[in-house]
């Protein structure tokens, strides 16, 4: 009897050591992903880079995107969505705070640790690698079959080949292929190589790619290489979309000092807006337009 005293003593400790830290998890316990609907589609999606927010806008699923990533301001109702980090790096606290059913990533360094996190969190997260045309249209349609859109994905993905193809119709007549180079900035002054889809889209708009085969997808080139390869058309792709005047200025400056280049000659230097041509999306037959009319201004684009 003399010893009963210890037992509070004892119960106190117990507490101590499994009750506060059982509600210091639940505290920061991180909150389960939302039930789908009762078709199991996803009710709440994220999404981590420009594209394919737009591709979730052309299927139709403006109503059920919570968050975007910083850069994701297309169609401009994008702007207005909570916003979860950049392109390079997601935040995944978040992502998470906005309760998602479903995260749609791309298949790069960044990108794949936010999804790796998010995969071990329990949450469904679709990683997409879109770097080709082919590519952009298989994610479509596997967008468009996690989030029950399969009639409109097939609908996006017919209109976008046959807006392609119609220049590919063009381009296959019997006009000389113009060769361009394809600068992604100018100091270092880095192009566009042959196994990118800046590639494919020149070849689309009736061009061929002044570079000749690399290793690098987007190498550094210098004088030499610049003189030698004779690009009667030089596109380059613009930083933001904001004083466009003013950077075709500086492009005009900056490839002065190669006059003995045809495009330079010929006043055939046009820099262009990133986001609708190189943002493998929905809108990539309105950048192919874009392109094919750098190469041929007069020949008529539908």
């Amino acid at each position: 009897m003399k010893r009963l005293w210890i037992l509070p003593i004892i119960a106190f400790i117990l507490a101590i050591l499994f009750v506060v830290p059982l509600i210091r998890h639940n505290r920061h316990k991180v909150p389960e992903p939302n039930p789908a609907d009762s078709q199991n589609k996803p009710a709440r999606i994220v999404s981590l880079a420009p594209n394919l927010t737009e591709i979730l806008f052309a299927l139709g699923l403006d109503e059920k995107i919570v968050a975007v990533s910083n850069g994701s301001d297309y169609p401009p109702e994008a702007a207005n969505k909570k916003k979860i980090g950049t392109f390079w790096q997601p935040d995944t606290e978040a992502i998470i705070a906005s309760q998602p059913d479903l995260v749609i990533t791309l298949a790069f360094t960044q990108q794949k640790s936010a999804a790796d996190s998010l995969n071990r969190l329990g949450y469904q997260v679709l990683t997409l690698k879109i770097e080709k045309i082919e590519e952009l249209l298989t994610a479509i349609q596997k967008i468009g079959a996690a989030t029950g859109k399969q009639p409109e994905a097939e609908e996006l993905i017919v209109e976008i080949k046959n807006r392609i193809f119609a220049d590919r119709q063009r381009a296959a007549s019997n006009e000389r292929r113009i060769k361009v180079l394809w600068a992604v900035q100018a100091e270092p002054l880095l192009v566009a190589g042959r196994n990118t889809f800046v590639n494919e889209l020149i070849k689309l708009a009736g061009g061929e790619n002044a570079i000749g085969p690399t290793i690098a997808q987007y190498p550094q080139i210098g004088t030499e290489e610049i003189l030698t390869c004779g690009a009667e058309v030089i596109i380059q792709s613009a930083m933001g979309t904001a004083g466009m005047s003013g950077q075709q200025q500086a492009a005009e400056t900056f490839w002065s000092k190669f006059a003995n280049l045809p495009a330079v000659r010929n006043n055939r230097i046009y820099v262009v807006e990133s986001d609708t041509i190189l943002r493998l999306g929905p809108r990539l037959p309105q950048g192919l337009e874009k392109i094919a009319r750098c190469l041929r201004p007069n020949r008529n684009v539908e």
